[in-house]
Order: C-alpha cells, then structure tokens, then sequence
C-alpha cells in the first residue's frame, strides 16, 4: 500500500475559510471577554463609590397644615353633624370633637 500524503503547499478554498472562522471566531471571543471584564469593573467601582458616599440627609418633616379657614370649618362641624346624627359618635365624642374643632 502506498502512503498517500495530503495536499503540500499553499490551503484550497475550503481551509482558508475554516482559518478565517476561527480567528474570526477568536477575534469576537477576545473582545466580549475584555467588554465582559471592563463592565465588571464600571460596577465594582460604582459599588465602591457608593460605599464610599456619605448617608444623605434625613427629609425635613412636612410643614404644619395651614390653620382652617371659615369655610373649611362649616364643612366639618356638618360632616360630625351627619356622623352624630347617623349614631357613630357619640353626644359627648361629638361635643369633644366639635369643641377640638372651634377651640
């Protein structure tokens, strides 16, 4: 039997396209793996950074309710009125409510 020795010299067609896959193939391995790595490290500092920042501030609390006006406290004396006469308050719970109300 013969030894037959394969094709000597320059790749046909078909292996300069399986050589052009691969480092096409390893080009785009490379340059994921470094955007991979370099958006670890944005997150890693901004995670440092945020360690790093002091507490903000407590809110202030919001301010007092402006006193009623007139109209404001008609509508309310009606509104305990309505509550007092369907039975859900009480005379006294009324008159403790009503006096809260005008004092």
């Amino acid at each position: 039997m013969p030894l037959r020795r394969g094709r000597v010299g320059r790749p046909g067609l078909i292996g300069t396209i399986a050589r052009t896959a691969v480092v096409a193939g390893t080009a785009t391995a490379t340059s994921n793996a470094v955007n991979r790595r370099g958006a670890q490290r944005a997150a890693e500092q901004q995670a440092y950074a945020q360690q790093q920042a002091p507490p903000p501030p407590p809110q202030a609390p919001p301010p007092p309710p402006a006193p009623s006006a007139g109209d404001d406290t008609v509508a309310q004396l009606g509104k305990l009125a309505e509550l007092h006469s369907a039975g859900a308050l009480s005379d006294a719970e009324f008159a403790a409510a009503k006096a809260k109300l005008l004092g």
